[in-house]
């Protein structure tokens, strides 16, 4: 493409083309070619005539010059070359006709002349007249020696010498001479070099331009494509500037050649009816010329850079469709399939992995971009795109792989569907063969032995029958063969079948048995007096035993058989109950990591986090993130194991035991979590995520479903243990309730410990933390050697106690105002005894909840009142445990040491603080410094504090509001509990799992006996667990 407008400038003429240019008062020539430069002075030897011969020959003339001989024979061929170089072509192949005018001068510069164009024209010759002296003598001389010496100039053309201009004006005509030479013709030496200038600086530019082009366009012919986008896009932008200064160089060459044009159209522009003579005509001739070829030049760069920048362009789509189609291809290649390939175990897990199936197919935007990159490729072919070959293929495939991928989602979504239509038909068998076992496991057997009895009863069988018609599988193979395609062990049909048929085996033989019992005509008892020998007869049966004895104690083993089945049904809805609530559970934090936390780091919602939020995610979600996967990707998956065995559960619960107690750094993390909530919880950010999610309840219910999480936990188990008491894995739930339970304590203690304020020693130098709670306290501090007992403060100091390994804390409970955490308790450390010198006496003035506690040989002396009874004891018990430990440690280092603190230990808890100790009297000390606790609430048993709104749903139910508190009455079935909502006096039924333990009695309490009679008890204990080990007092939505 390129040569076709290069081969422009090889049209130009193939003469050496010279320039010059004016310097003082000489004329510099330079060769183009040579690179010679020469100069002469404006008088020159030689003058460019503008004449022409009859012949059109181009006229040159030699004037006369003194100095003609001192001129080099370079210098004068080289300006011989240059001024016949500069007539047209036509014009020098017919010779030129050369005026030697020597009529001043003599024979001897005649000769030389001759001799001197004889050997250096390098034209065609066509006439030489030469004008010979004009005095006498040179004149005879020329003529004699001129016609002895012509042989010796050689000159192939005729040499006329002519002895005045007349003869001249026969030669030539006087309108293409000089006035000089007698002629008519106006000549300006210096308007005709500034011209030939001109003209010969405009045909440099042209042929300057024509190589800087030729070296450009073999650089873009020679330019290989770039493979990348960047280096595309940088080439192209390079050649883009090159060509615009190319354009610039062609611009500037233009304007000079039409400024040189309009100066050599001057005269005429001036005078319209002056006629330009040959010269002039030549001129304008070959700058019209010039600018032709300039313009076509243009003409064919401009095409020329259209193609190339065309194809440029070109190149640089197909890098981006290029790297497009590599993305695309790789996005639809790792759209793998296989994490929906299950079908689920239950409805609802079916119904979880469509959901996540369809929220994947929503987010799966490589399939838009993969149609949008087809159409992309289409159009490029269609605008001719020059690797059209190499375009189709790829959009091809990148519709193809589409297509799978959009039917292998659509197949995935089909097989769901049709899946969770399998499920609920299981589902709904099974939960109708259940609730036939139950239904048989509820039938008195001493009921359905009277007439009436066995008639209710079987009405009653007959009903639940009539509806098997909606619920029971009917035909087995049509099952197999239209499931066929989701149809996996997991669905477990046959097993449902098998299950469905015992169960209506079952259902026929109680009817028989029913149908015999109603049909038997009853007789009226007659009254005997027994026998004596009736109460010694053999408990064996006799002959005529009354079918009576057979027919009850056949339904005995019957309903013992039922009442296992019952209890199986009953794990099965526990352990259905805890998968679905762990996969609604993983669910909502997924929902809420995505809905809220993700958001945080969205540009577009940036503008709408306040100040106080803003880097903090960490901070109100806390550990939320691992708590999901661990929940996601192991606990939820090891959990659906045992499905067909929810009895050994608590197996899997011991062996992640270690991994649950990550809601320990959740719960720790909560009140910050919550203060920072409280104060930007009105912001448009949380409202946004809110709108767009749909959710009816604000973040903070959402940042409480962990703690809800890990405390439902232990009911499951208490549920799934009670149900499981004669099972192999009793043991392992057993265990399993212990750990979770254990888990409850630590944080809940860990939460108390970090709401102690005033307390400047480490804590974690006091040794684990065995138990807390909260006491009445009195103190008495022995004055002296004076035993004068101070009676004036009767009332109580309400403290809570922190009893460590090393040391006792005791704090004053303060509630701080406002609501969620920071309605939360704290506590202000007073006073800390070191349990090295500590001793206990269980009883105190004969109440059975108070026990002191002293030091000093008794000089400071607390009375803590418990309570309850067995508080108390879990107390001196605990506490007695580690002074015993302390004294074992003695024993072992100091022997002599560890006697005489056993027997001072032993003499203290021989005493009994009764009314005869005299000289003890209150004493004010920090423990009795507060003025404003005597008004200060006593915590009462049975509190406790709601976790969540609750709305009742029938009118036995009670409806409260987070933070209520209330007072349990009675604890009922099923996790239900009978309170008093102390605000409004209310009383209702309320799930249990939403009540967090304030101070209360509890079944499950830690009982750690002693004997009374004695000041060293024996040591026992019973029972599991003390009422701390479920308390989450702090933590309140």
């Amino acid at each position: 493409d390129f040569f076709v407008f290069f081969y422009l400038f090889c049209k130009m003429e193939d003469h050496e083309t010279l320039s010059f240019v004016m310097a003082d008062n000489q004329t510099l020539f330079c060769s183009a070619s040579s690179h010679q430069t020469f100069s002469f002075n404006i008088s020159a030897p030689v003058w460019p005539q503008r004449g022409r011969g009859d012949s059109g020959s181009p006229i040159i003339v030699f004037p006369e010059f003194p100095a003609f001989g001192e001129i080099t024979d370079t210098t004068f061929h080289n300006v011989l070359t240059y001024l016949t170089s500069v007539p047209s072509l036509s014009s020098t192949d017919v010779g030129f006709i050369l005026v030697i005018d020597r009529r001043q001068d003599r024979w001897a510069a005649v000769k030389g002349t001759l001799l001197r164009i004889a050997g250096s024209f390098p034209g065609n010759l066509q006439l030489v007249l030469v004008l010979r002296p004009t005095t006498l003598l040179q004149r005879t001389l020329s003529d004699i020696l001129f016609k002895f010496n012509k042989d010796e100039f050689k000159m192939k053309v005729p040499v006329i010498m002519l002895s005045s201009i007349t003869e001249l004006h026969t030669y030539i005509d006087r309108s293409q001479l000089t006035q000089e030479l007698g002629g008519t013709q106006e000549y300006c030496h210096e308007k005709w070099i500034s011209h030939r200038t001109a003209i010969e600086g405009f045909a440099l530019m042209v042929k300057k331009t024509a190589q800087t082009l030729q070296s450009f366009g073999t650089e873009l012919a020679e330019t290989e494509l770039p493979n990348e986008i960047q280096a595309t896009t940088l080439l192209l932008s390079t050649h883009t500037d090159k060509k615009d200064k190319m354009k610039e160089g062609l611009l500037v060459a233009l304007g000079q050649g039409s400024r040189l044009l309009e100066s050599i159209n001057e005269p005429v522009v001036r005078d319209p009816d002056h006629n330009m003579n040959q010269d002039e005509l030549e001129n304008l001739a070959t700058v019209q010329r010039l600018l032709s070829q300039l313009d076509e030049t243009e003409r064919a760069f401009d095409e020329f850079w259209v193609r190339h920048q065309t194809k440029l362009e070109q190149c640089l789509q197909l890098r981006h469709f290029e790297h497009n189609y590599r993305e695309v291809s790789r996005s639809l290649l790792a759209q793998k399939l296989a994490t929906f390939s299950e079908v689920g175990i239950s409805p609802a897990h079916a119904d979880h992995i469509f959901c996540e199936l369809t929220t994947y197919e929503e987010r799966v935007c490589v399939l838009d971009r993969a149609l949008v990159l087809a159409c992309e490729g289409d159009e490029l072919i269609q605008n001719s795109h020059y690797a059209e070959d190499s375009i189709q293929p790829k959009c091809g495939e990148v519709r193809t792989i589409s297509e799978n991928v959009s039917s292998n989602l659509r197949a995935k979504k089909d097989q769901l569907l049709k899946a969770m239509e399998l499920h609920h038909c299981l589902e709904k068998a099974s939960k109708w063969v259940d609730d036939g076992i139950y239904l048989l496991a509820s039938q008195p057997v001493d009921k359905c032995l009277s007439h009436e009895g066995a008639e209710l009863a079987l009405q009653e069988l007959e009903r639940y029958l009539d509806n098997a018609g909606q619920n029971q599988l009917t035909d087995l193979s049509a099952i197999w063969t239209e499931y066929e395609a989701v149809l996996n062990q997991q669905f477990r049909v046959e097993k449902v079948f098998q299950k469905q048929t015992s169960m209506q085996e079952m259902f026929e033989k109680r009817r028989v048995s029913l149908k015999k019992l109603a049909a038997k005509q009853t007789r009226p008892v007659q009254p005997v007096a027994p026998r004596p020998e009736a109460f010694i007869k053999s408990p064996l049966s006799s002959p005529g035993q009354s079918p009576h004895t057979h027919t009850y104690s056949n339904s005995r083993h019957a309903s013992l058989s039922e009442e296992e089945e019952n209890l199986a049904v009953l794990r099965r809805h526990v352990m259905n109950e805890l998968l679905e609530t762990e996969r609604a559970y993983v669910e909502e934090l997924l929902c809420v990591l995505q809905g809220y936390a993700s958001e945080m780091d969205n540009p577009a919602m940036v503008h709408l986090i306040p100040a106080p939020l803003q880097n903090k995610k960490e901070v109100l979600f806390g550990n939320m993130p691992e708590i999901y996967h661990f929940h996601k990707r192991t606990f939820l998956r090891e959990l659906e194991q045992y499905t067909d065995c929810p009895e050994l559960v608590g197996k899997c619960f011991l062996e992640r035991m270690t991994d649950l107690q990550i809601y320990e750094k959740y719960c720790h993390n909560k009140p910050r979590s919550e203060s920072l909530w409280r104060q930007c919880s009105d912001c448009a950010f949380f409202q946004e995520c809110q709108k767009k999610l749909e959710h009816k309840l604000g973040l903070d219910s959402y940042l409480l479903k962990p703690v809800q999480r890990i405390t439902k936990y232990q009911l499951l188990l208490k549920e799934m243990l009670k149900y499981s008491k004669t099972c192999e894995g009793t043991d392992d739930l057993q265990e399993a309730l212990t750990s979770i339970l254990g888990i409850l304590k630590a944080v809940n203690d860990s939460m108390h410990l970090i709401a102690i304020t005033g307390y400047e020693g480490n804590m974690s130098e006091l040794g684990k933390l065995l138990m807390q709670g909260s006491f009445s306290v009195w103190t008495e501090h022995k004055k002296g050697h004076a035993k004068v007992k101070d009676l004036a403060r009767f009332k109580p100091m309400q403290r809570h106690l922190f009893l460590h390994e090393k040391a006792l804390l005791f704090c004053k409970r303060r509630e701080e105002n406002g609501e969620g955490y920071e309605k939360a308790p704290s506590y202000s450390f007073k006073q800390s005894l070191n349990m090295s010198a500590v001793g206990i006496t269980e009883n105190a003035k004969g109440d059975n909840k108070k026990f002191e506690i002293w030091c000093n040989s008794r000089e400071e002396v607390y009375i803590v009142q418990a309570p309850s009874a067995e508080v108390k004891t879990t107390w001196v018990n605990e506490i007695r445990k580690v002074l015993t430990t302390q004294l074992e440690a003695c024993r072992g280092t100091a022997r002599g040491c560890a006697l005489k603190l056993m027997s001072e230990y032993n003499a203290s808890l021989s005493l009994d603080a009764s009314e005869e100790h005299d000289g003890y009297s209150s004493a004010e000390d920090p423990l009795n410094s507060d003025p404003e606790e005597e008004n200060g609430k006593k915590l009462c048993a049975g509190k406790y504090t709601v976790m969540a709104d609750y709305e009742k749903g029938s009118a036995q139910e009670l409806s409260v509001k987070s933070g209520d508190m209330v007072q349990l009455v009675k604890e009922g079935d099923d996790g239900q509990w009978f309170v008093r909502n102390l605000s409004t006096s209310k009383e209702g039924w309320i799930a249990a799992a939403n009540l967090i333990t304030l101070i209360g009695k509890s079944k499950s309490c830690q009982s750690l006996t002693s004997s009374e009679g004695s000041g060293s008890g024996n040591l026992s204990t019973s029972s599991s667990c003390s009422e701390t080990y479920t308390s989450f007092s702090d933590i309140k939505p």
